[in-house]
């Protein structure tokens, strides 16, 4: 409790400050462009507007996660927030204004606007998160663990303002000396361990009001999308398991629409000139096309632009590339860091191939080799694959697939069109990032294969 109270102290300052900036600017700079001037209701309605946009881009981007995400992160989601709340005002206000003669004195005003708020955001933020970490230690926490190995326990000793793994005990051990050492700590950690066996100990925690991590089951995120039935006297929950109904699909496939269209016009001076840029360098074909699968394993050939030499997979065995890789073209390396070797998928998304989001098509031999060694993976394929998604804005290089696979899933199971503009502002935000996910591999199909 005391740390929402903090949390929602340090958001109100935040915007409290960012409101008294804008309403500077606004009344000093803005409001004397307009024909005639606002006063009372009008100056009010304005200073709503910028908060409702920032309240809002800041509960997509993840700016008022003070506490839960590292620094780097906050400031980054903030940052964001920030440049494209002040990229909308300046639309509305020159609209407002209704005269292109004050474009310039409109920018010029809201660059200073900016820049004063990531001032702000550097300072203010920076203070309250070290405060943080003062009033709030880290929790003292035990790992129980299963047999699938996927690092948490690392992850979450790197988040050392927040957790502190001090020891950790094998689920195999017996139930009475686990249950005996999960009162010594301030939290407990179950990882990936059998059902029977983990809903003894989160009863056992329950009752002594012990705080509990679990890694979820792919069972745990179908069940968490359910319906609450209250018809009878007995606790009763709906899984429909239809995946979108007709009015989310075709919502979702106009959005696909507008978007991809929008913005093969915008960056099409791009792709013009990285496609010259391929060509003057090796000489080789421009573009990369590999049969991917997407919804109900319909089969269709994915657009890049060739990042690698050509003939990369002589053998036609997927090899990732990694840092240094010699494979990578110069261009490639430039086109691959910023993601531009991805632009000419919106062709597959305005053809109705993929969608903007969803879980990433993987090549079909990776497919049936995935289903084999994880049945559930198929569950991937009730939607259309997509240009980024769940996996890609949450996952980390080091994500295994497994964990790969249940994001997906949550994204299945929680679709909504918020869900997907989140995501869609997510991944601006992950392009600035050191981490992001890689695809389904070889390596990662043998490790799942020896785990499970």
């Amino acid at each position: 409790m005391l740390k929402k109270l903090y949390r929602y102290m340090t958001d109100f300052l935040i915007l409290a400050a960012f409101l008294i900036e804008y309403e500077y600017i606004w009344r000093t700079k803005l409001n004397v462009l307009l024909q005639r001037d606002f006063e009372g209701k009008g100056n009010l309605m304005m200073i709503v507007v910028y908060l409702l946009t920032t309240i809002l881009l800041f509960l997509v981007l993840g700016g008022f996660q003070i506490g839960n995400f590292n620094k780097e992160n906050v400031l980054l989601s903030q940052s964001l927030a920030v440049i494209v709340g002040n990229c909308i005002q300046v639309v509305l206000t020159i609209l407002m204004v209704g005269s292109i003669y004050h474009i310039k004195t409109i920018v010029a005003s809201l660059v200073i606007l900016t820049v004063a708020n990531l001032l702000v955001i550097f300072i203010l933020t920076t203070i309250l998160m070290k405060l943080y970490t003062v009033i709030f230690p880290p929790y003292r926490m035990i790992q129980v663990y299963g047999s699938y190995e996927n690092n948490l326990r690392d992850k979450m000793n790197a988040r050392a303002d927040k957790y502190q793994i001090i020891e950790q005990i094998s689920i195999e051990e017996e139930m009475a000396r686990i249950l005996e050492k999960l009162e010594n700590y301030d939290a407990v950690l179950l990882n990936d361990i059998p059902n029977e066996k983990r809903n003894k100990i989160l009863k056992y925690c329950f009752e002594k009001d012990i705080r509990v991590y679990f890694t979820p089951k792919i069972s745990d995120i179908m069940v968490k999308g359910s319906e609450e039935l209250n018809l009878f006297d007995t606790p009763l929950y709906l899984q429909r398991n239809l995946g979108l109904n007709i009015i989310e699909k075709v919502i979702k496939r106009f959005f696909d629409i507008v978007f991809s269209t929008i913005m093969i016009v915008l960056t099409s001076p791009i792709m013009l000139i990285t496609a010259v840029c391929i060509k003057v360098n090796d000489g080789g074909p421009v573009f990369f096309t590999q049969e991917r699968c997407t919804i109900n394993r319909k089969i269709f050939k994915i657009y890049k632009f060739r990042s690698m030499i050509v003939d990369a997979e002589v053998d036609g065995k997927s090899k990732p590339a990694g840092d240094g890789d010699d494979r990578i073209t110069k261009v490639g390396k430039i086109i691959r860091a910023t993601r531009i070797d991805e632009l000419p998928q919106l062709f597959n998304i305005l053809k109705g191939e993929m969608s903007l989001i969803g879980p990433r098509p993987e090549r079909i031999e990776h497919v049936d080799k995935y289903c084999e060694a994880v049945p559930e993976f198929a569950y991937r394929l009730k939607v259309k694959g997509g240009l980024t998604g769940y996996a890609q804005v949450y996952g980390k290089y080091n994500t295994t697939a497994y964990d790969k696979l249940k994001l997906d899933l949550i994204y299945i199971e929680n679709y909504s069109l918020f869900l997907d503009l989140k995501i869609l502002f997510m991944t601006l935000k992950v392009v600035f990032m050191r981490e992001s996910t890689e695809g389904f591999t070889e390596e990662a199909i043998d490790k799942i294969k020896n785990s499970k």
